[in-house]
């Protein structure tokens, strides 16, 4: 079933994109904007911006841009009519669909059948573990000894799967979800050598859903309650189409709001240490699910906050661990500190043991930076060993050194010279060693990379895009950069002037085209008068350019909403790029210093005439220099008179357009 274009309508009309957005990264006031660090790529400053009166997101990193649909389907990787269903339920619509093809219904039903099957997975699980026997007397027993109240588990949506081979697949089948669907999501093990049977993966344990960060069900994770050496504690969801372990963090979607409010979030192991502190009213708290701490969740950590505590086991396999993500968190930028607990204590033990205030108390007396920790720990375990000393200055500096930021790597050099009882330049000099061998190696990396031709000239910017395939599914593919990747090491992207008079021309026509500069005459009827024989050599622009001709004819002028709702994708962007000022003037130079600046609306008059003399210049230019070439394959004397007299011309009104530039810029 497909969406109605009244629906669709209808949520693009209650969507406020600073609350979508808000849903996924920590947004802050800038201007008349919001920004944040990137959820797309890896950034330290912000350069993620948002426009609450368009209505539009763009990043001027890695060149993502769109509206609350196209930002929802990208940074949770769902389809089109996915993120509206999304959208629709976060606002409260009522979703009306209509018939679709055969082909669309199977491309759009592939995923979104996974996430129907597990959420009927966790329905079914949660329905066992109250109104079941065995699911009362087994599951809902256990979260009862662990203290969880009945809001804690219905927060979680925790579960229980019954102790028989085949309790919910056989569920499942009789509902019609089809066997292949169950194997896909996770839920049912196909029986060696056999197309038909299958048994559950969860039996005879207690369930805990892992949430996307949107709040959809992906994945869950189950422990056993009873003794069996030939089964793990816990067991966890296969790798499927929508969950992939190493991206999520378990307890994210009802920790976020609580890491952006309090700006920091608690990292923990296990599901029922992230359980434990939401009853004890630490909300914004995460786990790693069991998987050693990757770069993907520590990113995901760095959406909502830049300062995170790492909380482990207080045995030598929690300090290692905690050793080993610490660099990770480093790298990425993050603020890190960590908690140990006791020996044979874990945060959910402990916080039992203790109460919440109690525990709170702790997390804020035993919480180590991670230069104290780790020099701390390394320190005890070197001894008085000289050797081993020298070897934990090195450990130290080589994990300062990961640090982005410059003024925080001085601040813990200090702090490790005053530790240590060595010279702080020695280990300054030291970490630039370091830095500068890492350099090396990977500008030696870069070099012994091969590299494609080099492309030279102006570059057709409608040749990076896709095509949309379908008027309702307008964001295929990936956030697209509509001017490439700002870090370009192999290729460098060359362009005409005639390009960039082009550009500026195809900016004023689309944002300033229904402009009046007089009573009846708009900017775009006054511009295309003034240009009427000129095309334009870059396909984008004379696509826009002949969108005008073709609307001015008939009496109209296209409006910006045109482009930005444009179901070309590099038309859209475009529009977005343009709209998204990367700087704001501040306030202060009005208010404070009483400096006004003009704005492009105040001298539209002067800024298109300015525009057409350039324009007009550039296209000189630009025939000359093809003179230039024929006068040099000229056959003939009389070919040759022909083309410098054509060259002659083309350069006399250059030079009178030059002039014309010079008296109105000056």
């Amino acid at each position: 079933m497909r969406i109605n274009p009244e629906t669709v309508d209808r949520i693009k009309q209650a969507t406020d994109i600073v609350e979508v957005v808000g849903d996924f990264v920590s947004l802050k006031k800038k201007g008349a904007n919001y920004s944040a660090c990137c959820p797309f790529h890896n950034e330290k400053t912000p350069s993620f911006n948002v426009n609450p009166v368009r209505q539009i997101y763009k990043c001027f990193g890695c060149g993502a841009a769109g509206d609350a649909i196209k930002f929802v389907m990208d940074v949770d990787s769902i389809s089109y009519g996915e993120a509206l269903r999304y959208l629709a339920g976060k606002y409260g619509i009522e979703v009306e669909e209509e018939e679709v093809t055969d082909e669309e219904a199977l491309r759009q039903n592939a995923r979104e059948s996974l996430y129907i099957v597990l959420n009927h997975a966790k329905n079914f699980y949660q329905e066992k573990l109250h109104n079941h026997e065995e699911g009362q007397a087994v599951g809902l027993s256990y979260f009862r000894e662990r203290g969880f109240s009945p809001p804690t588990l219905k927060k979680f949506e925790l579960g229980y799967s019954l102790d028989q081979w085949d309790s919910f697949s056989k569920e499942a089948l009789s509902k019609g979800f089809s066997q292949e669907v169950l194997e896909k999501a996770g839920l049912l093990i196909q029986k060696e050598g056999s197309q038909t049977g299958g048994y559950d993966r969860f039996r005879g344990r207690v369930i805990f859903p892992i949430h996307n960060v949107a709040g959809k069900v992906i994945a869950f994770g189950a422990r056993i309650l009873k003794t069996d050496k030939n089964q793990p504690k816990y067991l966890n969801s296969p790798e499927t189409e929508v969950y992939h372990k190493s991206e999520i963090l378990y307890g994210i979607y009802q920790a976020k709001n609580a890491i952006r409010q309090q700006d920091h979030c608690f990292l923990v192991e296990g599901y029922t240490d992230v359980v434990s502190l939401h009853q004890a009213g630490i909300e914004n708290v995460v786990a790693s699910s069991g998987t050693s701490l990757t770069t993907e969740q520590i990113k995901l950590i760095g959406r909502f906050t830049p300062n995170i505590t790492i909380l482990y086991d207080g045995d030598i396999a929690g300090i290692k661990a905690a050793l080993r993500g610490l660099d990770l968190v480093l790298e990425e930028g993050l603020n890190v500190s960590i908690v140990l607990f006791p020996d044979g204590d874990d945060p959910d033990s402990y916080v039992r043991k203790v109460g919440a205030e109690a525990f709170k108390e702790y997390l804020r007396k035993a919480s180590k930076d991670f230069i104290t920790f780790k020099t701390e720990t390394l320190l005890q375990d070197a001894g008085n060993d000289p050797f081993r000393l020298a070897a934990v200055i090195g450990e130290v500096v080589n994990s300062i050194i990961k640090i982005p930021d410059a003024i925080k790597r001085q601040v813990f050099f200090h702090r490790t010279s005053e530790m240590m009882k060595v010279d702080e330049q020695m280990l300054i000099t030291e970490g630039n060693k370091l830095l500068r061998k890492q350099q090396t190696q990977k500008q030696q990396d870069r070099g012994s990379r091969s590299t494609g031709a080099i492309p030279s000239g102006p570059r057709e910017i409608g040749d990076n895009f896709p095509a949309v395939e379908s008027e309702h599914n307008p964001f295929d593919g990936p956030p697209v950069d509509l001017f490439g990747p700002p870090e370009v090491e192999e290729t460098t992207v060359q362009y005409s002037r005639l390009y960039y008079q082009e550009l500026a021309f195809i900016k004023l026509l689309v944002l300033y085209g229904t402009k009046e500069l007089e009573p009846g005459i708009t900017v775009c009827q006054y511009v295309l008068g003034e240009i009427q024989e000129i095309n334009f050599k870059d396909s984008l622009f004379s696509h826009i350019l002949t969108l005008f001709r073709e609307n001015i004819s008939r009496n109209s002028v296209l409006a910006t909403e045109y482009f930005l709702n444009h179901r070309e994708p590099e038309i859209r962007n475009l529009t977005i790029e343009w709209l998204t000022p990367k700087h704001e003037l501040s306030e202060l130079w009005s208010e404070k210093f009483e400096i006004y600046v003009p704005f492009e609306t105040d001298v539209l008059d002067k800024t298109a005439y300015i525009n057409i003399l350039r324009l007009k210049k550039a296209l000189m230019e630009e025939k000359m220099k093809i003179c230039q070439q024929q006068q040099i394959l000229a056959k003939s004397v009389e070919e040759e008179i022909a083309v410098m007299q054509e060259y002659l011309f083309y350069k006399g009104i250059s030079m009178a357009a030059a002039k014309e530039l010079g008296s109105v810029i000056g």
